[in-house]
């Protein structure tokens, strides 16, 4: 980790990050995927709407696990391993205590959640349906997600990647059977999803057993106001990031409700179309945070900025390819979900929108992983909190009012662009902080 070149080092550990980001991503888009053939608007709305509390949930599972991981690799850089085992215990044990509470409140207030969520009045069944069945796989969502970045944090992605897609196989043979063998609709969707993220949460607890990785048991836990403050620390960008991903995607179903189902429906499979698109980046950003922890860990402040160039570079020529066929092919991508002349329409816009500016996130979330896993906490937060909260939840609004329709469609654009123009002088000054003697 901290001797072997970084162009090397960092494709290693990154390619099984990406195999669980696509992976991981297919969760959803199969969903999506089996649901648009019941030809209903409605229901691949409700789907798109229910996507902003999984969204939640993961957001929940990524600051347990970021948190608690980015401190495992900085104390096992230092050799600290009882430090590290207690956090491990302590952040995942968290975790599944958290998801059993938003379960039993989801189901408590289930009708509210869905309004609340921008589901309408015709989309509402389907959204219950399909909504009361997720909420029951909440407390091993929250933890899979715990044990997959611990894992990582360790230097063993592998066995992250192996938990993450074995249930995501599983998760796309479910969904064409409880859909529509077992006649279970939308319902049948949820199940396929919540009994494969179980398979993967116990092969991922089999995969801490393994090699050399951190044990978790109860008696290592340790509800320490020290743990928490690092958990909060490492993982509170993580909690901004995608817990504003989730209110975005909120304001986005409100704003789009005025103009029908078709519009909600379309901008739920342009968001899974993007998610998708940059899930290998954002699984070769994972690649390099183990790579950067341990060495800023160690001190080796020249192999984070070298790492930290190397992963801008590679990702950006990538998301510049995924932007162009995207562009090019948009109609196409759109009606493979739900092949619907509006819903296609309005989703190869907003897709196209979209790619003009996506090949920027590559400084963006380079950027703000590294800061994130130095420890950074208030630069992390604020470029965190400016893409999705910032900028897309003002900007939706303004434009929905201004413009309409395209405004809707064209927000995510504009928000992207504004994000990376604070992100340059943000990171720019980390990486001068890098190059300075360190006290």
């Amino acid at each position: 980790m901290t001797e072997t070149p970084v162009s090397r080092l960092i494709p290693r550990m990154a390619l099984p990050c990406v195999v669980s980001m696509l992976v991981t991503a297919f969760y959803n888009m199969a969903d999506t995927f089996f649901v648009g053939m019941l030809k209903s608007n409605a229901a691949t709305g409700a789907v798109g709407v229910v996507f902003s509390l999984m969204a939640i949930i993961q957001a929940i599972g990524f600051f347990f696990g970021q948190g608690s991981g980015n401190f495992i690799s900085r104390e096992i850089g230092h050799k600290n391993y009882q430090e590290a085992s207690e956090m491990a215990s302590t952040g995942f044990f968290s975790a599944l205590a958290t998801g059993v509470l938003i379960c039993v409140l989801g189901l408590l207030f289930l009708e509210p959640l869905a309004y609340l969520l921008g589901s309408t009045d015709t989309i509402l069944p389907y959204t219950k349906a399909y909504l009361s069945v997720i909420l029951l796989g909440a407390p091993w969502m929250t933890s899979s997600l715990v044990l997959n970045n611990q894992l990582r944090f360790q230097g063993s992605a592998a066995y992250a990647m192996v938990g993450i897609t074995s249930g995501a196989v599983l998760n796309i043979g479910l969904d064409p059977l409880l859909i529509f063998v077992l006649d279970l609709g939308i319902a049948g969707a949820a199940w396929a999803t919540i009994i494969s993220q179980f398979v993967s949460f116990c092969l991922l607890l089999v995969g801490c057993t393994k090699g050399g990785n951190l044990k978790l048991h109860l008696s290592h836990v340790k509800l320490k106001p020290y743990y928490y403050l690092w958990i909060f620390k490492g993982g509170l960008p993580s909690l901004a990031r995608q817990g504003l991903a989730s209110v975005a995607t909120i304001c986005l179903n409100q704003a789009a409700r005025t103009y029908g189902d078709a519009a909600i429906a379309a901008m739920g499979v342009v968001q899974r179309i993007m998610m998708f698109g940059g899930s290998a980046m954002i699984g070769f950003g994972q690649g390099f945070q183990p790579v950067c922890g341990f060495n800023y860990g160690a001190g080796l402040y020249h192999r984070v900025k070298e790492g930290f160039w190397f992963s801008v570079k590679v990702t950006f020529v990538l998301l510049l390819a995924v932007s162009a066929a995207g562009f090019a092919w948009a109609p196409q991508l759109v009606s493979i979900f739900r092949d619907d002349p509006e819903v296609i329409a309005i989703g190869t816009a907003a897709l196209r929108f979209q790619c003009v500016t996506f090949c920027l996130q590559s400084w963006v979330v380079m950027g703000n992983m590294c800061q994130q896993t130095m420890g950074l906490t208030v630069p992390a937060t604020f470029m965190a909190v400016a893409r999705q909260g910032l900028f897309f939840i003002p900007t939706v609004w303004i434009l929905a009012l201004t413009l309409g329709l395209p405004g809707i469609q064209m927000a995510q654009m504009v928000a992207d662009l504004l994000t990376f123009l604070c992100s340059v002088p943000i990171q720019i000054w980390v990486l001068k902080k890098l190059s300075q003697p360190q006290k």
